[in-house]
């Protein structure tokens, strides 16, 4: 047995769009009292999460996982993502149809994972990221909610 923390966490798709839905709703909260890194940090993480709740999605019971499928999954490379979700003709036709989608698809892909260890990212760049992420108008949240 492991000790615990090393100990892995098993998520399915439920898990993960749950998580999704949580860190958005804290990276709100952090939004809101001035934490602009913590929630840009966040934010990100609501695109991987849905993401990989797309790919649990497509997960066969007892199926024995393809090994570059699997490497596929454990990334934060949004694009390879997309692609391993199996949703790259869904988002190709709404980022050529949406030119709100395009432009957060844009602000999006400029986030990395080793932002968490910035502390200077400014509000315009966090409310930027977060009407990309989660906004009405062509935000990648309620987009990929239809699908996973």
């Amino acid at each position: 047995m492991l000790p615990p923390e090393r100990e892995y966490i098993f998520l399915n798709r439920y898990d993960l769009q749950r998580l999704a839905d949580l860190r958005a709703e804290e990276a709100r909260l952090l939004l809101d009292n001035g934490y602009y890194s913590g929630a840009y940090y966040l934010l990100g993480y609501v695109v991987e999460c849905a993401l990989k709740a797309c790919i649990a999605k497509r997960s066969v019971e007892f199926e024995f996982p393809d090994l570059e499928r699997v490497r596929d999954s454990y990334n934060h490379n949004f694009q390879r993502l997309v692609v391993t979700a199996g949703l790259t003709n869904d988002f190709m036709r709404e980022h050529r149809s949406s030119r709100p989608f395009r432009d957060n698809w844009k602000i999006i892909m400029a986030w990395q994972p080793d932002s968490r260890y910035r502390h200077s990212i400014s509000e315009a760049n966090t409310l930027e990221l977060f009407d990309a992420v989660i906004g009405d108008n062509g935000g990648f949240l309620p987009w990929i909610k239809l699908r996973w």
